[in-house]
């Protein structure tokens, strides 16, 4: 709580309100939830685009980039954990403009809780940067990374236990300090 307050009070002292951020994001079942963060980006950022591309993006605020560097934007969904629409561990919940392009197989994800952290937010913790490569970077995100982020989820659904979980918590911590 006092790190929420904490950061709550830098989003409001550098770049006003609201300190939160909402997204409709596709949960267990298919169902829709809305997701909680921290807002890192001026206000109306995501009418301009749903991915972040390269290093500095600039729609991020200066708060912003350091929340996003350190993943502290994502603590709020501890009350997504809470409410039951997430679990700590499990594939990243999408927006469903990607989720509607899954194939058969590949919805086979959201037959699972989605986590915070999972094996694809490791492999692909600096996904913007990748991204900002692109010429295309929607194409490159549904091409490429889309894919083989939800492989990634399909191998943690394989391995889903207690000890998997853990050693998927231990490596995110070590992986953001």
């Amino acid at each position: 709580m006092p790190f929420l307050f904490l950061f709550s009070l830098i989003i409001i002292v550098t770049s006003g309100f609201p300190v939160f951020y909402f997204q409709t994001r596709v949960g267990r079942n298919n169902k829709d939830f809305k997701l909680y963060k921290f807002r890192t980006m001026y206000s109306d950022s995501d009418k301009k685009g749903l991915l972040t591309v390269g290093g500095r993006d600039p729609r991020i605020t200066s708060a912003g980039y350091f929340l996003r560097k350190y993943k502290l934007d994502e603590l709020p969904q501890l009350m997504n954990v809470l409410l039951g629409d997430m679990s700590l561990v499990g594939p990243r919940p999408e927006v469903r403009k990607y989720v509607d392009l899954y194939s058969e197989e590949q919805k086979k994800v959201l037959m699972v809780r989605p986590g915070i952290t999972d094996y694809a937010s490791l492999d692909y913790i600096n996904e913007n940067e990748i991204l900002g490569k692109s010429k295309n970077p929607e194409e490159a995100y549904i091409k490429e990374v889309m894919p083989a982020k939800l492989a990634l989820n399909r191998k943690y659904i394989a391995e889903a236990g207690f000890v998997t979980d853990l050693k998927i918590i231990f490596r995110t911590i070590n992986k953001i300090f």
